[in-house]
């Protein structure tokens, strides 16, 4: 199972890429794969500010439906559109081009609160 130690993870399965004050966020390998078959990503968010833990949005599989935690708080800036039409990405590759949302941090100490690739690995059993 892939978890690349370059990112940081919540204890939602959420990955995080950091780059300045723009944090990138998606679903992990583990996560995508105890959903199943992704057949909808929706975003409803896009340009707004929401707090940590806030829902952003939901994943729809197969099977269930599950909520998408905003893993720091700050503004929601980009929506990768096209999960609209591939959402199947998100199983393909949760880590490139199945990434969701991109935020503008407004409080970068929570940065500290997310979890290692190792520190994750533990959480999941790896």
């Amino acid at each position: 199972m892939s978890i690349p130690a370059n990112l940081k993870y919540t204890k939602d399965h959420e990955w995080v890429s950091l780059e300045g004050d723009i944090a990138t966020v998606g679903i992990t390998h583990f996560a995508q794969k105890e959903l199943g078959d992704i057949v909808y990503v929706e975003v409803e968010t896009l340009d707004q500010t929401l707090d940590k833990d806030e829902v952003f949005g939901t994943v729809e599989a197969v099977k269930t439906v599950s909520d998408l935690f905003l893993p720091l708080s700050g503004e929601i800036i980009a929506f990768n559109d096209a999960l609209e039409s591939t959402p199947e990405s998100v199983n393909a590759d949760p880590y490139g081009d199945g990434w969701m949302i991109k935020i503008k941090i407004s409080n970068p100490s929570e940065i500290e609160e997310l979890l290692s690739g190792e520190a994750y690995k533990e959480l999941i059993g790896a």
